[in-house]
């Protein structure tokens, strides 16, 4: 069936619930580019392309809101949520303070087996990157994210990092895509790993919080690169005229 966007796909809803499968549909589609910033989306060709109700279809949106991957606006209903450099520091900045502290908490917990399944993360993400499935990037990057912090013992924390996780999923996909993240991000992960392993959690907590910083200045810079210096009419750029100088003060 067509789609609010013009193109064909069939959805195979899991066990799970109706709301919560189209809310997967519709948060890949996102995340793929299918859907782009600002455009608006209507229940009735959802509902026709996944071949259910509108209330799901609603319940849905409503949960795609709260991850701040829509907006609800009055008599328009909702549109996908443009990357602003706003959005972008509000959600990395919040996960430069809580991602680290869980990591300091998390990681003298971290088993053997831990270890051997953040590895395997790992290994699948270098693959991944290599292979350019770029629908993977952020799924892998938030299991290993989340496996590094789940013995913190601080649910509510971990909760608010995996919804922060999953709103920056976009936000990863195009700061690999369009920088020279993919290196640096596989490094940085095996780094932190190997901190860990040999119980330095506060150096590798540092670094996370490095690594957090760096991403976003690296978004911020793609998504706002910095504007030319205006040109004058001699086609020379224009400069700012120089500040009188302040007088010393006696001494």
């Amino acid at each position: 069936m067509s789609t609010s966007t013009g193109k064909t796909s069939v959805v195979p809803f899991t066990h799970r619930t109706i709301a919560a499968s189209a809310a997967d549909a519709i948060r890949r589609k996102i995340f793929d580019g299918e859907l782009k910033d600002g455009e608006p989306l209507r229940q009735d060709l959802l509902a026709a392309e996944f071949g259910i109700s509108r209330t799901p279809i609603r319940e849905a949106l409503v949960q795609l809101e709260a991850e701040g991957l829509l907006r609800i606006e009055p008599h328009k209903g909702a549109v996908v949520r443009g990357a602003s450099v706003v959005d972008i520091e509000e959600t990395f900045e919040l996960r430069g303070i809580l991602e680290p502290m869980l990591l300091e908490r998390s990681g003298p917990r971290l088993t053997a087996e831990d270890f051997e399944q953040i590895e395997a993360i790992l290994n699948e993400y270098s693959t991944e990157l290599r292979n350019q499935n770029v629908r993977r990037w952020g799924e892998l990057n938030t299991s290993f994210h989340c496996k590094l912090y789940a013995r913190a013992g601080r649910p509510q924390m971990l909760s608010i990092v995996e919804k922060l996780l999953t709103a920056s999923d976009r936000y990863t996909r195009l700061q690999l895509l369009h920088t020279d993240g993919l290196k640096r991000a596989e490094q940085e992960h095996a780094e932190i790993v190997e901190l860990c392993r040999k119980r330095q959690f506060r150096t590798a907590a540092e670094l996370l919080a490095h690594h957090i910083g760096t991403v976003k200045d690296a978004l911020i810079g793609f998504v706002a690169p910095a504007k030319p210096m205006a040109a004058s009419s001699t086609g020379r750029p224009r400069r700012k005229p120089a500040r009188p100088a302040r007088a010393s003060a006696a001494t």
